[in-house]
């Protein structure tokens, strides 16, 4: 009878041990100047810089999941997780393919150009610098922190955030947040849903879109630097420093439009207001265009 009344127990205890995740400890050269590649499908991805000539990759990997291998050259490394069964594929979830989740604790030299795609498994890269970071996610939310030639991020429904600098940024998203405190003189801004609150510059180009998302933008543009601003639904306000040299036109069909600065027109037949203003020397360009939503105009003191 005692045994009877163990078993459930020890049954549980059975599955928890087999279901357990593999330990991951692995290690492989790598040039100061990689190019590292990542893949994983739902768990964590940490990755931290350092200044040894090594790749270690370290975690737990989920239960389904081929074993773990460092795949490449000292140059060009490969990590990628992936399922066991047929298909083989890193996207084919379906019947014998399904994994539990797998934490990856990477360390990369700190000047390596990483390439990372991840669906369900939140990512964070740290210390990186002076190599490119390209990004795909889908519901994952991505931090990341490096100094960086070029940043490319890509998500779905996972958040954005972004510290450290990036020369040119191409940041996207359809319904996950943007924050991108510090952009540099380059950058690209899109998302459909998800707000956007981003600073820096002094922009040479800087282009953003939203649909309903809003958007807080501060910071000024280079001389005969140009920023664009295009909106359908999301509110829009924008932080200009008191030197700011540029031609502002600004536009909204049916929102509220409001300005420091410029003489606000609206039109006589129907909906619409515009203005036009000059700041300082006038050699940049500032065009803001809502549908619907809200715009607002700042200028420091």
């Amino acid at each position: 009878m005692k045994t009877l009344r163990y078993a459930p127990l020890l049954l549980c205890l059975y599955v928890s041990h087999a279901l357990a995740g593999t330990p991951i400890n692995l290690q492989h050269a790598a040039t100061p100047t990689a190019n590292i590649t990542i893949s994983n499908i739902s768990g964590e991805v940490h990755v931290t810089a350092w200044d040894r000539p090594m790749v270690q990759v370290e975690g737990q990997l989920g239960d389904g999941a081929k074993p773990l291998a460092i795949t490449g050259s000292d140059g060009k490394l490969s990590i990628e997780v992936q399922p066991k069964g047929n298909g083989g594929s890193w996207f084919n979830w379906d019947g014998d393919n399904r994994m539990g989740p797998t934490m990856l604790d990477l360390h990369v030299p700190r000047g390596a150009s990483l390439d990372v795609r991840v669906v369900s498994a939140p990512l964070m890269i740290d210390g990186m610098n002076g190599g490119k970071i390209s990004v795909n996610t889908v519901s994952g939310r991505a931090r990341i922190n490096a100094n960086s030639p070029a940043l490319d991020i890509e998500s779905v429904s996972g958040n954005i955030e972004l510290a450290g600098h990036a020369a040119q940024a191409n940041l996207q998203t359809v319904s996950g947040d943007i924050l991108a405190p510090v952009l540099g003189d380059q950058a690209k801004l899109q998302t459909v849903s998800g707000h956007i609150q981003a600073s820096g510059g002094p922009w040479r180009q800087l282009t953003l879109s939203t649909v309903s998302g809003d958007v807080q933008l501060a910071g000024g543009i280079a001389t005969d630097g140009k920023l664009t601003v295009d909106s359908m639904s999301g509110s829009v306000q924008l932080q200009l420093p008191a030197h700011t040299n540029a031609m502002v036109h600004a536009s909204s069909f049916s929102g509220d439009l409001r300005s420091d600065t410029g003489k606000l027109q609206r039109s006589e037949h129907g909906p619409g207001s515009k203005l036009d203003a000059t700041l300082g020397t006038g050699k940049g360009s500032i065009n803001i265009e809502t549908f619907s939503g809200d715009l607002r105009i700042r200028t420091s003191n």
